[in-house]
């Protein structure tokens, strides 16, 4: 035996009052929406007219559409949900927005009663009323027209959402571009004009009025394919690449939802689009695009569109490109990771930081010949002054996505040479001191490598630039992790310690370097104290001093030491006879 399922309206219309629509304002777009499908089902929809009326506690709308029979009101709207007889009935058509068969159900989001009186010609009149209890009734009409006409009785706590004001802002908001006539109260709230096709100071006009800013520029889009058209506004300010803006959305120049997401490719974060399709499909709360083929087709054409504006830009007005670039770098950025193009862009005319000041890579590349970059501000600041006394061009690649695109531009033109700058290759570049000096020196570098040798820093003496650097902490990649990885292994439990134990490199890398400054005149005075101790400290002074100059991490024995450097040469700066001086006088008071 064979049963049929029991539908519980009200469950139903709770279900679409708390997840399919996200307001019961919507109920305003689905009965244009019928209204509009009604028309243009007819031979005359040019002069298709829809008219609501408010007041009296109910809510009217009328449209001069092809009607329905007593059947299709049985098929259409007492089944709920079902559309596999709308072809017959001719309610299938590619041109209707309505799909799924619900819309009219929404209306029990604010209504306890519908009324439908509708005539189809060569039929006779009839009127339908559903009740938000799940029953309704078939009676005959009035003559009338053909059209249809629908009422809606407020239920309670929902009168405001079918009040005069309420119902023209909404009408105007989802209905003001369709081709029809949509009268409230008496007032046309509809234009039927479509703002890209009445020129570039019409849009931006429209940007203003609509999103509420003045567009950096407009760029015009068409996609034949999914029956496109519409403009993206490029933003004027910048924007959070993390903040996914909405768009506006029309289907059959109907409004689906003022912010729709996945119109557009991530890195096109600094547009914001209106845009109106004919073959895009709704989700079915019609309130979001259905994610298919045809969307990414056309989410890909759009980003085309965009990308071939900011070619234009560039081969047409540079200076208007970087004024562009200036205020949304990282969405260019982004796109150029991945297209060839944009990566051109980029190198061309994006200024960079460097320790040359600020150039283009392509300005860079040509002065220096190979893009040499620091992964990290950090180590972009540890390095820079440095490499510049040395005549070394350093790029900053520690900004997002910098260092990323350096090494896709290397990876793309086999004529670009990067690299990544090793901080202890600046030591090659420096002087090294002569035979007699380095002999002289001996005993001093004797003392102050017992003191940092339980800190795992070897000391050397060599001349640079700057000569008012008086030291230099120097430690390879391989070294600071390996310094990273034993901290981790010391604080880990037993079990993970015998992990990294096994992770662990037989051979550790180059140790750190402290690099003196020969040149400088305060590392002269320090190379030619007599008092070993002193000399340690003043030592262990300027390795800590380096640490922190090159915002280089401390650890707890760094910081130890630096507490005892400090209070040492403290102790040595008051002398003895100080103290006791002092002492004496407090004793007198």
């Amino acid at each position: 035996m064979s049963n049929t399922f029991q539908v519980d309206l009200r469950g139903i219309v709770d279900l679409l009052s708390h997840h399919l629509y996200a307001s019961p304002r919507v109920y305003v777009r689905e009965l244009l929406q019928n209204a509009v499908d009604a028309i243009t089902a007819t031979d005359l929809a040019e002069k298709g007219q829809i008219r609501i009326t408010t007041g009296s506690d109910e809510l009217r709308i009328t449209d001069n559409g092809i009607g329905l029979t007593e059947a299709q009101v049985h098929e259409l709207l007492a089944t709920i949900g079902r559309s596999s007889k709308r072809d017959e009935l001719g309610f299938a058509r590619h041109e209707f927005l309505g799909q799924f068969g619900i819309g009219l159900l929404s209306c029990f989001l604010v209504a306890d009663e519908i009324r439908v009186h509708t005539r189809r010609a060569g039929a006779e009149p009839v009127v339908w009323v559903g009740y938000s209890d799940g029953r309704y009734e078939v009676r005959p009409g009035k003559e009338r027209e053909p059209g249809t006409t629908v009422t809606l009785l407020p239920r309670r706590g929902a009168e405001h959402l079918l009040s005069g004001t309420t119902v023209r802002e909404l009408a105007e908001l989802y209905g003001s571009m369709l081709p029809v006539s949509v009268e409230v109260d008496d007032q046309r709230v509809t234009a039927g004009e479509v703002p890209w096709e009445s020129g570039r100071a019409a849009l931006f006009s429209y940007a203003e009025k609509v999103f509420g800013f003045v567009p950096f520029d407009v760029v015009e889009l068409d996609v034949p394919e999914a029956g496109l058209k519409g403009a993206a506004f490029v933003l004027p300010t910048p924007v959070n690449p993390a903040t996914r803006g909405g768009h506006r959305v029309y289907l059959k120049r109907m409004l689906l939802a003022e912010n729709v997401e996945g119109l557009l490719p991530e890195w096109a974060f600094f547009a914001r689009c209106v845009v109106d399709s004919t073959e895009l499909r709704p989700t079915a709360s019609r309130e979001s695009l259905y994610d298919d083929g045809l969307l990414n087709a056309a989410r890909d054409a759009i980003a085309d569109q965009l990308r071939g504006w900011l070619v234009r830009l560039a081969a047409t007005d540079p200076r208007r490109l970087t004024r562009f670039l200036d205020v949304h770098h990282l969405g260019v950025k982004a796109l150029a990771l991945h297209d060839d193009e944009m990566l051109r862009i980029v190198e061309q005319w994006y200024p960079i930081e460097t320790n040359m000041g600020q150039v283009t890579l392509a300005e860079f590349r040509e002065r220096h010949g190979i893009i040499r970059y620091a992964s990290t501000a950090d180590e972009f600041r540890q390095l820079a002054a440095v490499a510049a006394a040395q005549d070394v061009g350093l790029v900053n690649g520690g900004y997002v996505y910098d260092t990323e695109i350096i090494e896709r531009l290397a990876t793309v033109d086999p004529e670009v040479r990067a690299e990544r700058l090793e901080p202890t290759d600046l030591a090659t570049r420096f002087t090294g001191l002569d035979a007699e000096t380095e002999l002289a020196l001996r005993p001093f570098l004797a003392i102050a490598q017992r003191r940092l040798d339980r800190l795992g820093c070897e000391v050397v003496i060599r001349a640079f630039d700057p000569v008012t650097l008086p030291a230099l902490y120097l430690v390879s990649r391989a070294a600071a992790f390996h310094d990273q990885f034993t901290a981790t292994r010391d604080k880990s439990d037993d079990l993970w310690s015998g992990v990294l134990d096994a992770l662990a490199s037989v051979a550790p890398p180059e140790r750190p370097q402290l690099v003196l400054n020969h040149r400088n005149p305060l590392v002269r005075r320090v190379v030619g104290i007599a008092d070993p101790e002193l000399a340690g400290l003043a030592v262990e002074s300027l390795y800590g001093q380096s640490l922190m100059l090159g915002h280089h991490p401390i650890r707890p024995a760094d910081a130890a030491l630096l507490t005892t450097s400090f209070v040492g040469l403290l102790d040595r700066a008051v002398p003895a006879i100080v103290a006791e001086e002092n002492s004496v006088a407090e004793e007198d008071r």
